[in-house]
This record gives structure tokens, sequence and C-alpha cells, in this order.
């Protein structure tokens, strides 16, 4: 008796793609939100806890910490346990630090939060990348990408919009609070609608227990020069951006500039709206042309480093609002660039790695963020609030990023088309 066939996989993409993508884009969107608000609460929460500018930096530091030290391990967790689990966990995670964070009546405890809000939100975007690679066909990689991040940044305008009049309306512990309530609702969702993979497409089986599979995930991983080059990208690229947007921004531009907040909070938008426009952009370049992922992102490193540059070196006891306008543009540009560093870690990857190899490059842009957040702190200490010389942290780390994308990038092209050949070749002798 001949058993019934399996039915045929369904094409991906689709409506039912987008809707299942686009609810863990929404996770990925809150834990953005909760992330940056604190970018928006420096000043007030310097007030509250009675700290001074490097106390203030361990909380972002703290934060991004935790959200590095943890990108490996969740990258190795997408690979066994599924995007669904990990979200769902993710997103408990973020709500009951942004909660605790609400309610915190001490610096201790409130670092404690930031730190859970940390570990969740670390748990969101190689979920959502795992996602998107699981819905849609791979040409569409790179746009979905940067899509998934331009939603990111829409949370982030969330936080300089809402949260930011939020705070002097209703207060600190009613605008975190009532923020915690985004997380519930996404999980609600998550847990009713988002499922790993289209039916017919199940990733094969795999032996993944044990020290062993944890150790060759990332071993096999390094060993792609892609992956490291997209690490290094990532590094170089999102750093400058995430410091000003996360916590030094906002007091950059009121102490350092004598901007009022509310126009200071202008420009905290226009970074956030500049770089929702570039991320299309790049996308639909990156999509065409594959060989202009690495032009965009060296020539990103080069005009964030010339912007700071006139900005920090301006004469004058403050630089004139078209230079801080251009300088805000600019930086619109460094989070869609940091994007193209998964461009060159996923062809370098079978989809069995995905995660992993996405962990690995997602620790380069936070390590170099939490590095320049407690440079900029200490350094305003030791200076007596010199953002000048505090902001000038930026460029060893962008030097180093550099220097490192050069050595790397030979290498990592050199392999990626070996991999493509070796992947037309495997198609051809298939069996039909």
């Amino acid at each position: 008796m001949n058993s019934a066939a399996p039915p045929a996989p369904q094409p991906l993409g689709g409506r039912r793609a987008v809707f299942v993508w686009g609810i863990g884009v929404g996770v990925y969107f809150v834990a953005v939100i909760f992330r940056t608000s604190l970018g928006v609460a420096g000043l007030d929460a310097a007030d509250r806890f009675h700290v001074n500018a490097s106390a203030l930096s361990t909380f972002s530091i703290l934060q991004l910490l935790v959200y590095a030290g943890m990108q490996i391990p969740v990258g190795l967790m997408v690979d066994r346990l599924g995007t669904k689990k990990v979200l769902v966990l993710g997103t408990v995670l973020f709500t009951v630090g942004q909660l605790g964070f609400a309610l915190s009546p001490s610096y201790a405890t409130a670092l404690g939060s930031r730190a859970l809000l940390g570990c969740g939100d670390a748990m969101t975007f190689i979920s959502v990348l795992r996602l998107g690679s699981r819905w849609f066909p791979a040409k569409h990689g790179p746009m979905i990408g940067q899509v998934a991040a331009l939603f990111g940044m829409a949370g982030n305008l969330v936080s300089t919009l809402v949260i930011a009049r939020a705070l002097h309306g209703i207060g600190w512990t009613g605008t975190f609070a009532g923020s915690s309530l985004a997380g519930v609702a996404v999980l609600v969702l998550v847990l009713l609608f988002l499922h790993d993979h289209p039916e017919g497409h199940e990733p094969p089986p795999a032996h993944r227990a044990g020290a062993a599979f944890v150790r060759r995930q990332i071993v096999e991983s390094w060993r792609e020069p892609g992956t490291r080059l997209g690490m290094w990208v990532h590094f170089t690229t999102q750093f400058p951006a995430m410091v000003f947007l996360l916590l030094w921004g906002m007091p950059f531009l009121v102490e350092a500039q004598g901007l009022d907040r509310g126009t200071a909070g202008g420009l905290l938008t226009l970074v956030v709206l500049s770089n929702m426009v570039v991320g299309l952009v790049y996308g639909q370049l990156i999509a065409r042309h594959h060989a202009a992922r690495l032009p965009l992102a060296l020539g990103t490193v080069g005009a964030t480093a010339l912007m700071w540059a006139a900005t920090l070196a301006y004469p004058g006891a403050h630089a004139p609002m078209w230079l801080l306008v251009t300088l805000c543009v600019v930086l619109g540009a460094c989070g869609p660039a940091s994007m193209i560093g998964f461009d060159f870690s996923r062809p370098a990857n079978p989809p069995e790695r995905q995660g992993t190899a996405s962990g690995i490059t997602n620790m380069g842009g936070f390590i170099a963020s939490m590095t320049t957040l407690l440079a900029v702190g200490v350094l305003l200490d030791a200076t007596g609030d010199n953002y000048r010389i505090a902001f000038s942290s930026v460029f060893f780390l962008e030097a180093l990023g550099l220097a490192q994308i050069l050595r790397l990038r030979v290498r990592a092209q050199r392999r990626e088309r070996d991999h493509l050949v070796a992947s037309r070749v495997e198609a051809v002798h298939v069996p039909v």
C-alpha cells in the first residue's frame, strides 16, 4: 500500500510571511524602545539616582555588556531551540526589566533592571534575522535586514518623541511602567501567531546536544573570514550613532552646544529619521549591486569621522546649527551601514549556523558602543566635562575597526566566491 506523498513546500514569501515576520519585528521594535528610553532620560536619571557622568554611563555600559555577552549564547539558542522560544523568553525578560527600572528605589536595583532588560533585548534581533531567512527567499536578505533595522529605529523615534514628553508629563514611574505594557502586548502576539518556519520548510535534523555542538558552531562560524569581516564592519559603523542616541547625545547638545532640550530632542529625532531613509536606500543598493557592500561601509566610516572632526574642532564655543544638523544626518547612516556586516556573514555560513554567525557579527558594534560609553563618561569626569576631548575617543575605535576591515576584506571576498562556485557546481549535479 503506497503512502500518500508529502505536500509540496509552499513558496517562500507572501502575505503570511510578512505577517509572521512582522510579529517578530514588533518584538524588536518594543525592545528598542526600552533600550533607548534611557537616552532621553539620562539627565532625569542622574537627578533621580544622584550620580555623576561615570555612574550614569554605567547604566548603558552594563546593558550593552550583557547584550554583547549574550550574542553567541543567543545565536546558539536560536540554532538549537528555534525562534519562537527565544523570542518568548526575551520578551519576558526585557518587559520585567523595564518595569523594574520604573519601580527601582535605588541606583543598584536600577542597574539590575537594565541588565535584565539587556539580556532580553539581546534575544530579539538575531531571532528576527533568523525568522526572515526562514520565511523569505535568500535574495531578499539585505532588504529584510534593513527593514527590520528601520523598524528598530522607529522604536528609537518613539523614545525621542513619546518617552521624552511623557517623562515631563506623567513622571518617571508612570512613563516606564506604562511603556512596559507594550512588552505584554507583543508577548501575546508571539504566543498566538508566530511560527519558526512555513510548512514544508522544516530545517534538516541535526545532532544539537552537548558541548561538542556548541564548540563546533562557534569554531566553524569564526573560521569563516566573512563572519569576522561582518563583525568588524558592525563594530566600526554602529557605535558612533549608538553612543549618541543611547546616552550622550542629549547631554552633548544641551551642555556642550548650549541648546535647549526641545531643540536637542529634534536633532536626536533627525538622526533616527535619517537612519530610516538611508536604511531603505542601502538595502536597495545592496540587493541590486552586491559589490556595493564594502564601499558603502567604508564611505559611512569616513563621513562619520569627518563630521565628528569638523564638529569637535570648530573654533567657536558652539558649533553652528548647520554643522550639528549635518552631523546628525550622517550619524543616521551608521545603523544601516552596520547591517552590512550581516550581509558579509550570512553568505559565509550555512543555514544551520546562521544564528551563531549573526551573534558573532552583532557583538561587534555593541562592544564598540560599550567601550565608547565608558570612555566618554570617564573622560568627562577627568576633564571637567570637556566634551571635545571625551568624544575624541570615537576616532580610536574607528581606526581600529578600519584596520581590521582592510585586513580581512580580500580574504573574505575570495572565500565568498569559492562558496558561490561550489554551490553552483552542487546545483548542477543534484539529481532530478
